[in-house]
């Protein structure tokens, strides 16, 4: 061989030394004994191992005892094959060993070849530690991940997820082994979702993004989540993922809905008791001019129209008390019921007047517990509830009324805003009916509204009902999902051993007075007219006045004279409880009747210690005012 190829020789040895020498990974070579031959710098530092003390050293040297045998048997059995190289990674995971003891994880490509008949194997090997520690971290992150309540998803950027921890398992359904690899869109937005697009465009924008969502589970169940989006750059800074962190507030939402709904109910309350106020006022006078053109119209046509006048007027009277029971509710006379009892009567009655084509189950429990109530408030209730469910079933249906004991923990508590732990008596009433719309759901309570056709329906009979249950210290909830409505009345349960109500006495005759002076007062002049009439008509002198203070002065100038104060609780200037207690200061021993259009507040004047005699609910009749009047003169 000539210098120069001699030349060209030594330079391409000194390039190749130079490349192995500068390379990152370790290469080691040895000959068909096992005996290292080379030992780069690489592997110098890697094995921390001079190549000086490396070379002529078995590669055992390099390798833990325990894969020393499998060792062996693979360069064996690689060095019988065709096959020249195999890649990095394909020898998996093994491990190499430190001249100091210690074992690290490595990945290793080997290759063999024949120079001057010598049969060489080389080993390019990699030192993962640093890949391996990365791993267990991202591990123990994932298996934090999955520890969390919260659903936490990955996607890329064509919104293909990539990561679904347990989280996510348990608030959707689905397994990260069934959502990996699926596009997010057609998995929990069945498609396509307007707020979803719009977060989207928000967070490649700015970079985050938070809100509520709306996901549809894979049971098909609708799930509100509360969402936060960060979108993850790469070390360039360029969008690669979206993480997102979703937190199941369904029934959040629902408590919410509960309480907005509960705020709202009691101020259409309020207006609605006022409304209520207003009516009793103008109606009160109406119904005593009646009674008086009865003695006034003898006549046979005018006893007739006076007739439909009544009628009217009761009716009136009738629906501003469903008002006013929706409004604040009616406490009646509470005595222990039956349960059982109770509702085998409205059972009895349905199956007088429903339609043939309606089919009555009714299942109870035998030991059904009693309840504290009053039975015709609570008789009104269930009837209205079995009316509107023959108005769901105009072709026939079944209604089924089902009554159990059940005891509410402070778990199932905690879904109602409106229940209490404890023993409740679950009466159920479920039709098989047309079902209530979800946008008609939350507002079926509210007074005055309905889905009936004009003339069918006043809109008072849910808001009634809830009222009542709620003045037993009890809830209504109810579901309808597709066909079929069911209302759930929980009313708490009372103490055994029952207690008589009272009969009530029948006495239609009207007692008249002896000439004795009674003091009306009352902001409506309509009522003070009418009262007046009706009381002079019947034996009694009158004065009257407009407010509190006018009526001290009244008193003041005829306190021996004045029989009794009947007095307005809601006045301008100075109101009924105000006037009663300088009525006393007057007279300690003065007699007064409250009247009021709201029965909560004359009941809680006269249950106020001032010394009240008696309570007249507006709009009364002459019959209720005269019995009262005659009571209370009787007793000396």
């Amino acid at each position: 061989m000539g210098q120069s190829g001699q030349r060209g020789s030594s330079e391409n040895q000194a390039q190749m030394d130079g490349i192995i020498a500068s390379a990152m990974d370790a290469i080691i070579t040895v000959n068909s004994d096992q005996r290292v031959i080379l030992f780069n710098a690489a592997a110098e530092q890697m094995f921390r191992c001079s190549a000086e003390e490396a070379l002529g050293q078995n590669l055992d040297k390099f390798i833990p005892e325990r894969f020393r045998d499998a060792h062996q048997q693979h360069i064996q059995h690689f060095g019988r094959t065709s096959v020249t190289r195999r890649r990095m990674g394909a020898l998996g995971d093994i491990s190499g060993l430190r001249s100091d003891g210690e074992e690290f994880p490595i990945e290793a490509s080997i290759s063999h070849s024949e120079v001057t008949g010598q049969k060489l194997f080389t080993v390019i090997i990699r030192d993962i530690t640093e890949r391996k520690r990365a791993e267990e971290r991202l591990r123990e992150q994932a298996a934090l991940l999955d520890q969390a309540h919260d659903g936490i998803m990955v996607r890329d950027l064509q919104d293909v997820i990539t990561f679904w921890n347990e989280g996510a398992e348990r608030i959707y359904g689905w397994k990260a082994s069934e959502t990996v690899g699926q596009n997010v869109r057609q998995l929990l937005y069945a498609g396509g979702s307007p707020e979803f697009e719009e977060a989207r465009r928000i967070v490649f924008e700015k970079g985050e993004w938070n809100g509520e969502l709306h996901h549809v589970a894979k049971d098909g169940k609708k799930i509100v989540a509360e969402s936060r989006w960060t979108l993850v750059r790469d070390e360039r800074g360029r969008p690669k993922s979206v993480f997102a962190i979703n937190t199941d507030i369904t029934q959040k939402k629902k408590l919410e809905t509960q309480f907005l709904r509960a705020q709202r109910m009691e101020s259409i309350g309020t207006l609605a008791g006022g409304i209520a106020h207003d009516l009793n006022n103008l109606l009160s006078p109406i119904v005593m001019a009646i009674r008086m053109l009865e003695f006034k119209l003898p006549g046979k046509e005018d006893r007739r129209m006076i007739s439909v006048l009544q009628s009217s007027a009761s009716r009136a009277g009738e629906l501003i008390k469903q008002v006013l029971s929706f409004a604040r509710g009616v406490q009646g006379e509470r005595v222990l019921l039956q349960s059982k009892h109770l509702i085998q009567d409205i059972i009895r009655t349905l199956r007088d007047t429903l339609p043939k084509s309606i089919d009555i189950e009714f299942l109870a429990a035998d030991d059904l517990w009693p309840v504290v109530g009053d039975a015709t408030q609570l008789h009104q209730v269930l009837m209205n509830l079995c009316v509107n469910a023959r108005d769901a079933m105009p072709l026939g249906g079944k209604l089924t009324i089902e009554a159990e004991n059940i005891y509410l923990d402070e778990n199932y508590a905690g879904m109602n805003v409106e229940a209490r732990p404890g023993p409740y008596v679950l009466i159920r009433v479920q039709d098989t009916g047309m079902g209530i719309s979800a946008d008609d759901i939350d507002r079926i309570f509210e007074p005055f509204f309905t889905t009936k056709e004009v003339g069918k329906g006043t809109g008072l009979g849910l808001s009634t009902a809830l009222a009542i249950v709620k003045s037993h210290a009890g809830f209504i909830s109810v579901y309808s999902e597709g066909p079929g409505t069911q209302f759930n009345v929980y009313v708490p349960a009372g103490e055994t051993g029952a207690r008589v109500e009272p009969a009530s006495r029948d006495d239609s005759a009207l007692p008249v007075g002896n000439g004795e002076l009674i003091l009306l007062v009352d902001d409506e002049m309509g009522i003070l007219e009418i009262t007046k009439g009706t009381l002079e008509t019947f034996g009694y002198r009158v004065l009257t006045a407009s407010d509190g203070t006018e009526a001290l002065a009244v008193y003041a100038q005829h306190k021996d004279e004045i029989k009794v104060v009947v007095t307005d609780v809601m006045m301008p200037y100075m109101d009924g409880p105000a006037t009663i207690r300088a009525l006393r200061k007057m007279n300690p021993r003065v007699k007064v009747v409250v009247s009021s259009g709201l029965d909560a507040n004359g009941r809680a004047v006269e249950s106020g210690g001032i010394g009240v005699q008696g309570f007249l609910a507006k709009p009364y009749t002459a019959e209720r005012l005269l019995k009262m009047l005659s009571e209370i003169l009787s007793v000396e």
